[in-house]
């Protein structure tokens, strides 16, 4: 018993220390998230306004929405919220409306095209509905292999196939396939799902203890609080 009580002790003890490095987490979202929402961002306001031609697939109430109010929104949001999490300002506020916008992407532009962002160049035999591997696979086999996979990606693979088999007879398939293999973009709900997760957690940490100007400004404001309260 005194072995475990000892133990214990020891655990909290660690814990205790590793608590003053809970910002750590915190940045390293927020320096994943923060040049792809400005870069985004930065896009939306200096291109063109495809929201026109997306209003009727976005969810209620943006769907009602005037596209420009829509545009301004999701520009300015992600570029303006981008660099709040780059500096750890608001952190817990700005990722709300940021989360807003990766959903309605999520929803409206990349849903119907399944999970994966990248479809998958060789997908196996077993996720093909035609093949006599499918027909000899259960449920579970299925899952395992073909979470990533869909009618769009079976055929986005047919494509890159024919791509590769142009680019070997035609180009220096050596020179265009050296730094890195080919791809074929599937858009799906991958990485703006990724990025809202991502949000999410940051709604419930905070922008961290000592690298975010949200720390500092809750020791200014509030003085009296423990670094666990801000």
């Amino acid at each position: 018993m005194t072995s475990i009580r000892s133990a214990s002790i020891w655990y909290d003890r660690g814990v205790q220390l590793v608590k003053h490095f809970d910002g750590a987490a915190s940045v390293m979202l927020r320096l994943i998230l923060a040049p792809v929402l400005i870069a985004a961002g930065w896009e939306k306001i200096t291109g063109d306004n495809w929201f026109h031609h997306q209003m009727d697939a976005f969810p209620f109430p943006f769907n009602v929405l005037p596209a420009d109010i829509s545009w301004f929104f999701a520009a300015w949001t992600e570029f303006l919220g981008g660099i709040a999490l780059l500096l750890g300002l608001a952190t817990r506020l700005i990722a709300i409306p940021l989360a807003v916008t990766m959903f309605v992407a999520a929803y409206a532009v990349h849903l119907d095209n399944g999970w994966p962002a990248i479809a998958p160049s060789n997908p196996p035999a077993v996720c093909v509905p035609s093949s006599e591997a499918h027909a000899a696979s259960n449920v579970f086999q299925r899952y395992i292999k073909c979470y990533n996979v869909n009618q769009r990606t079976i055929e986005a693979s047919k494509r890159l196939s024919r791509a590769r088999d142009i680019l070997r007879e035609h180009g220096n398939y050596g020179y265009l396939n050296g730094s890195g293999s080919l791809v074929k973009l599937n858009s799906g709900i991958e990485f703006a799902a990724t990025y809202f997760t991502m949000l999410i957690a940051l709604l419930i940490i905070g922008g961290g203890r000592y690298l975010s100007l949200d720390y500092y400004l809750g020791r200014w404001l509030r003085p009296g609080r423990t670094a666990a309260e801000r």
